[in-house]
């Protein structure tokens, strides 16, 4: 249903569980909001996520990917929160405002929005992204589309299979391939370590006795019509194959599960800054990008591995949003900087200006360690730490901070 008016105080582009949580916490605060989303449905990747385990940080329970984001749709429903679906965003520009041209089945429109949160998703990465040679036959897939065949369409791709890649969704699709019937030859892992969670690695492979080949990745396919066969080879430390490692192995399906790209061509055509390890938006405290008015949130700002901090993004997005729209005040940014064991961390700068009581920071190591603490530091006063026993690379963490009394930039180590 097409539901739209010409003027909004915000505009969300993107259906998914960031977009469905912003679009909440802006809506519940006060403002006109519009959810703009592609496809013909609202929810996003949860659609055909029918495993469980969504949910145990925001609900306290189990949840499939559908009813995760059943319960958000009816939120928006109840809020009567505008949605324009099937509806693509073709320019987005600021002037005093927004302006954005969306297409759709009724032709083209232009609306202006006072504020937008961007929560477009992810995308994965190609066959040709990770550089496998060869012909190009049928039955290679990434794991989500194969997720999608299974899941929602109804149809097992694969009679026998090798998946390319640890990541979560290569883990489920393991499994979920050897419930339909298909015979999954092994998870072939460029790294020296899996990329997924332990807790996917033992439901999904160990339960099964699904393979995993650690330091070994497909470097050549061969097939005309369809998929024949794989080459693997083993790596070394900087993943580079090791020649007189090939190996041959019989298959009719390769299943990629070689990362994700955030969805940030919006985010570029409006000139936001892009961070080069999330390789989304630069953004304060408040999830604002470097664009005032502009916001960001889920997946095309940082990939999460679980949705439940997806969804926080949305509600601290929202939230900013309404305050962007009613009490706008200058920002005073300062840098939050990544020290020794971190990866990344998300928001990347600290807005003096604005309420800073509680503090998300999402943060990713660089390695797995234990008996670890995270340690802020302002100029070299330590400001706040906590304990881990475990950190695991493959995992965020996400921890609350008040940094009311903070007045300089700050530092976020792994000691």
């Amino acid at each position: 249903m097409i539901i739209m008016k010409n003027v909004y105080d915000c505009v969300v582009i993107g259906g998914g569980p960031a977009g469905l949580a912003s679009a909440i916490s802006a809506k519940e605060k006060g403002l006109d909001v519009l959810i703009i989303e592609r496809e013909s449905a609202l929810g996003g990747i949860l659609k055909q996520c029918i495993h469980d385990g969504f949910g145990l940080t925001r609900y306290g329970e189990k949840l499939t990917g559908p009813e995760y984001a059943y319960k958000d749709i009816c939120r928006v429903s109840e809020l009567n929160i505008d949605v324009s679906l099937s509806t693509f965003v073709l320019d987005i520009s600021k002037k005093d405002d927004f302006s954005l041209t969306l297409t759709n089945k009724d032709g083209i429109n232009v609306i202006t929005a006072k504020s937008v949160i961007l929560a477009m998703g992810c995308r994965e990465r190609t066959a040709k992204q990770v550089f496998i040679h060869g012909t190009r036959p049928a039955g290679i897939f990434t794991a989500g589309c194969a997720q999608n065949l299974v899941n929602i369409q109804g149809v097992l791709p694969a009679k026998k299979c090798i998946i390319l890649g640890s990541g979560d969704i290569g883990l489920i699709m393991a499994r979920r391939l050897t419930l339909e019937g298909c015979e999954v030859l092994g998870v072939y892992e460029a790294k020296s370590k899996p990329s997924g969670l332990n807790r996917n690695i033992e439901q999904c492979l160990n339960d099964y006795n699904i393979p995993l080949h650690l330091s070994k990745t497909v470097t050549r396919v061969f097939g005309r019509d369809r998929l024949e066969s794989v080459e693997i080879m083993s790596v070394d430390e900087k993943l580079n194959p090791v020649k007189g490692t090939e190996e041959i192995i019989p298959c009719d399906t390769l299943v990629l599960s070689v990362g994700l790209i955030p969805e940030n061509e919006l985010t570029e055509k409006l000139g936001i800054e892009i961070c080069g390890f999330t390789k989304g938006a630069v953004v304060d405290n408040n999830l604002e990008t470097m664009m005032d008015g502009v916001f960001a949130a889920g997946n095309c700002l940082s990939v999460n591995d679980l949705v439940d901090y997806v969804s926080v993004n949305g509600f601290i997005a929202g939230s900013s949003a309404y305050d962007y729209v009613n009490n706008r005040k200058e920002r005073k940014l300062v840098s939050i900087e990544k020290g020794k064991g971190i990866m990344s961390v998300v928001p990347q700068k600290l807005n003096l200006s604005s309420d800073l009581s509680e503090v998300s920071f999402f943060i990713r190591s660089d390695n797995d360690y234990k008996d670890k603490k995270v340690t802020l530091y302002e100029n070299d006063k330590v400001i706040f730490e906590k304990k881990f026993k475990n950190v695991h690379q493959a995992e965020s963490i996400k921890i609350g901070v008040d940094l009311t009394k903070v007045k300089n930039g700050i530092k976020v180590v792994l000691e």
